[in-house]
């Protein structure tokens, strides 16, 4: 079926299929010809609202000199860079130009400044972009509007009356709980923060680095989840996925040095970072706890989930270095 869709809409980009490894909201493909190597990206949703607004932000982007690659969509034959899977699931394609790297291996203190220095400078961009179409995604601290099916009640319930599958669970599910009302409690006033344009998801797993020199950060993908948001919602998710690996505080303070070479934040918005960083790991298990009420998930992924972030909660509050590394951060 994709190599139906490939010669109807991309003929001359018809090649072998490879599916990538990973992910958990929609598949990828590298497409490989004697011509063209090309990403064939399949949404497991289908709003074509949120996918204008993606490839039209991107587009923008490759217009930018960055030092890093970004996902450049290719037009179909009919001209629109989005079609559909034509199985009837409602699912739609898009086509991007290949970006040479690999995914990083090893600790990510080995690419963290240049990670830093990516995020920063795509940071610093983004500033100057303006869509023409609105954002399709709730900045983070409207929890309530991005995830509709798990309001207060509903959280409360399941984090402290546990159904059968996730009984063993009830410690972890506390911390979560707890961690969930403390950031409902604490989101007045965030409004007032430095708002921009922000990719919201970036993490070794949506970069690319060079095989030759695997300390180099080649491109950032995935921009699925860009919206306008708190500026320093970007260094707090990438900040997230640093913590609790080994090397994570050499990797936190050559990571501050890179985006600080790039952005430096205000010291309110210093403040906010750990309260931020506990944000986006409620945001995720709300992400996850949708899935499975929804049943797109089965009680594994959602109980793996829950130990991670609780364990990760748990953590950040015995981090007292922390302080000190985000200070290359902050301006002044």
């Amino acid at each position: 079926m994709l190599k139906a869709l490939l010669r109807e809409n991309w003929p001359e980009r018809a090649g072998e299929l490879r599916e990538r490894d990973g992910g958990w909201n929609n598949s990828t493909y590298f497409i490989a010809n004697e011509h063209y190597r090309s990403v064939l990206r399949v949404y497991a949703h289908g709003d074509l609202e949120k996918i204008r607004f993606e490839h039209e932000l991107l587009i923008r982007l490759s217009g930018l000199p960055l030092s890093f690659g970004v996902p450049s969509p290719i037009p179909s034959r009919s001209g629109s860079t989005i079609v559909p899977l034509g199985d009837g699931s409602g699912k739609l394609a898009c086509l991007f130009r290949y970006i040479e790297g690999v995914s990083p291996a090893g600790g990510s203190d080995v690419f963290a400044y240049s990670f830093g220095r990516a995020a920063g400078e795509l940071s610093a961009a983004l500033t100057a972009v303006r869509p023409g179409l609105p954002a399709a995604y709730p900045p983070y601290y409207r929890l309530k509007e991005a995830y509709p099916d798990c309001d207060i009640r509903t959280t409360r319930d399941f984090c402290l009356r546990p159904p059968a599958p996730f009984e063993h669970l009830r410690e972890e599910l506390m911390v979560l709980h707890a961690a969930y009302t403390q950031i409902m409690d604490s989101l007045e006033g965030l409004e007032k923060l430095p708002h921009q344009l922000v990719h919201g998801d970036l993490n070794a797993s949506n970069l690319l680095v060079s095989p030759e020199s695997p300390s180099e950060v080649t491109a950032l993908l995935d921009f699925e989840f860009c919206t306008r948001d708190l500026r320093v919602m970007e260094p707090a998710v990438i900040l997230s996925g640093l913590l609790g690996a080994a090397g994570e505080r050499e990797a936190v303070r050559l990571f501050c040095r890179g985006f600080g070479s790039q952005v430096r934040l205000h010291a309110d918005e210093m403040e906010a970072i750990p309260a931020m960083i506990r944000l986006r790991q409620v945001d995720v298990f709300l992400h996850f706890l949708t899935r499975y009420l929804n049943g797109t998930d089965e009680a594994d992924v959602l109980q793996k989930q829950a130990r991670m972030l609780s364990s990760a909660l748990q953590e950040l509050a015995a981090k007292e270095w922390l302080a000190e590394e985000l200070l290359a951060l902050r301006e002044g």
